[in-house]
């Protein structure tokens, strides 16, 4: 870009990048907001957003008014990623409670959401101990922690072997 031509406005830029970052994934809007208001990185290093925080907001509205901004959206698709990956919905709620999620809409995605939890956490416990699952209490304990740490529940856990008795 030469000296002469004139800069874009602080809307056309946000948006633009707003719509970058969004094409990549869901967010929710707090990590929106975040990444908009964060220093791009150029040649010269990190380098200050120069946007008013009205201009800001202007392009959360617009992303909002145009659906590529949906934070319940963003909660099912991310419960559904986070469980493909092997997390319990302890660990998601947490997690979406970083992001910025409220507590109502995580509890609401969660009942809405058709997990088999307590499959789940069986599903993990074979991929790392092996099937048939151990029965002894030292490597029962091993596998709860495991689990535990994972972001299942306790009642999952222990359903592992009630349901699955040798």
């Amino acid at each position: 870009m030469n000296e002469n031509a004139p800069r874009r406005s602080a809307y056309a830029r946000l948006l633009d990048r707003a719509i970058r970052i969004l094409a990549m994934r869901d967010h929710s809007e707090q990590e929106l907001r975040r990444k908009l208001t964060a220093p791009v990185m150029t040649k010269n290093g990190p380098e200050p957003i120069d946007a008013p925080e009205e201009e800001v907001e202007k392009v959360i509205a617009w992303c909002h008014e145009n659906r590529y901004l949906d934070d319940l959206r963003f909660v099912q698709q991310f419960i559904a990623s986070r469980s493909r990956k092997g997390y319990g919905p302890a660990r998601i709620r947490q997690e979406l409670g970083q992001k910025g999620i409220a507590r109502n809409d995580i509890e609401q995605a969660m009942r809405e959401c058709d997990i088999d939890w307590c499959m789940l956490a069986r599903d993990q416990a074979e991929r790392k101990y092996g099937e048939p699952l151990p029965t002894t209490f030292a490597e029962k304990v091993k596998i709860q922690r495991f689990l535990l740490y994972r972001g299942y529940l306790m009642e999952d856990i222990q359903e592992i072997w009630r349901n699955f008795a040798d």
